[in-house]
């Protein structure tokens, strides 16, 4: 890994930590949704049941730590940290791009969790434009062996490398190199943008590229713009990064149009949610996962027990949530009339394969 790779990972730790990157406006939509109260249930709370299978792997609850880091010391503590956490809550795993273990062998073990987590649902990741970059079908393989990985994440990220020093910014002919990846992988491959949003259109083509599942990412969570307009070296890249705060499809309609757009797809979704409500408000439009990352960073910076603590929380939230819609099981919370305000009808999921 270069140095300045190595510095680029530090940086955006170091900046999603210390300053405010959230988006500002658009939001992720989630405080329009209303689920329907039910305030005689029939059911008790005790009832519900939050487990899945996501691509063939038993979840104890529909939730995935999304990809945030690797490549340097810190991150292999955080690494740790969330891989701990995960384990015992028998959730899923994503970790941050292996492009640097690919390069510099002595980055791997920033990555490797199988040890702590030997049950968990792992997903390796990497850049999809790395793919116009000398990156094959093997590098996609080696980076899934290196952690004994479970899934691929191939990221999508335009905006962002666009408004980096040095970006990878020729992302054409990618789809049909996704499609070599997903046919010659052993592993499921997953597509997620990284919190601008996927739309209808391209879900359909990812769909019909054989992507396994597709992370929407929309944008309301952690602005990659704003990270990248505090790494600006000058005040015209500042100027130019900020001209994107508001860019970006929420996370909402990214999952409305991803679900419209593609009935049978596998959808994550992520960007912006923050309480497991926000979670069963997702897992109602369509979603069979819910990602969160930024808010377990900092947490993850301190302690498994601390990332445990809020992850129970969000559970916890979401069993209550299922609870007061009647809803027995995840099958049931997706069959829920959705009311998203601004909307002309209610918004029926539907059930999914």
């Amino acid at each position: 890994m270069t140095t300045a790779h190595r510095q680029r990972k530090e940086d955006h730790l170091r900046i999603c930590l210390e300053q405010d990157v959230a988006f500002r406006y658009p939001s992720s939509g989630l405080e329009r949704v209303q689920l329907p109260h039910l305030a005689a249930p029939e059911m008790s709370l005790e009832e519900v049941d939050t487990s899945t299978r996501f691509l063939g792997h038993a979840l104890r609850a529909p939730l995935l730590i999304s990809s945030m880091t690797g490549g340097t010391e810190w991150a292999r503590t955080i690494n740790r940290h969330l891989a701990e956490a995960a384990q015992a809550l028998g959730i899923a795993l994503a970790l941050g791009s292996l492009r640097a273990a690919l390069e510099d062998a002595s980055t791997v073990p920033t990555y490797q969790v199988r040890d702590i987590a030997p049950d968990v649902f792992l997903c390796a990741n990497l850049g999809a434009v790395q793919l116009n970059y000398g990156y094959g079908l093997e590098h996609c393989r080696r980076a899934v062996e290196l952690i004994g990985a479970d899934a691929l994440i191939l990221h999508l990220n335009p905006l962002q490398e666009a408004l980096q020093p040095g970006g990878n910014t020729d992302f054409r002919g990618l789809l049909d190199k996704i499609a070599a990846v997903c046919a010659g992988l052993p592993v499921p491959v997953i597509v997620k943008e990284v919190g601008w949003g996927i739309s209808g259109e391209l879900a359909r083509l990812l769909h019909q590229a054989g992507v396994a599942a597709i992370d929407v990412a929309g944008a309301g969570g952690t602005s990659w713009s704003q990270v990248e307009m505090y790494r600006a070296p000058d005040e015209s890249a500042r100027r130019i990064a900020q001209a994107f705060e508001d860019w970006g499809i929420p996370t909402v309609q990214a999952l409305i149009e991803a679900r419209r757009a593609v009935p049978q797809a596998v959808l994550i979704a992520s960007g912006g949610l923050r309480s497991g409500v926000d979670a069963a408000k997702a897992l109602a439009l369509g979603a069979q996962l819910a990602g969160i990352a930024h808010p377990l960073l900092r947490l993850a910076a301190q302690s498994a027990e601390a990332v445990m603590g809020y992850l129970q929380e969000i559970i916890q939230e979401l069993r209550i949530a299922m609870f007061c819609t009647g809803s027995r099981t995840l099958q049931d919370l997706q069959n829920l009339p959705v009311v998203v305000r601004g909307a002309p009808t209610a918004y029926h999921a539907g059930p999914q394969q």
